[in-house]
């Protein structure tokens, strides 16, 4: 015996109520754990402490070169403006020492 279905479709045997599909769940992923988050400490560790201040008196002391060299009268030219100390030593040490503070604070501090 035939039974219709949908618009004149012929269906053959029994015709049964349509099932539902079985729903499976999924476990959820396992989470990693969380960073610890240590408050009040400081952002750095010593030894980035240590460097930073290293690096800063590698700078103050470039320009503390840089200074002098100067006349009294203006109407005077002293060329010792264009010494070695001046031209050369105090502007390495000036970027040695922004170096040694990016180094700074690149460096992941130790726990």
């Amino acid at each position: 015996m035939e039974k219709k279905i949908k618009k004149g479709v012929p269906v053959k045997g029994p015709v049964s109520a349509p099932q539902k599909p079985k729903v499976v769940q999924a476990t959820p992923a396992p989470k990693a754990p969380a960073a610890a988050v240590k408050t009040g400490e400081f952002a750095f560790g010593k030894e980035n402490y240590r460097l930073l201040f290293i690096g800063l008196a590698f700078i103050a002391l470039g320009f503390i070169l840089m200074i002098g060299g100067g006349s009294k009268d203006p109407k005077v030219f002293n060329p010792a403006i264009f010494n070695f100390q001046h031209i050369t030593l105090a502007p390495i040490l000036v970027l040695t020492g922004y170096v040694i503070e990016i180094f700074a604070i690149m460096k992941k501090p130790k726990d």
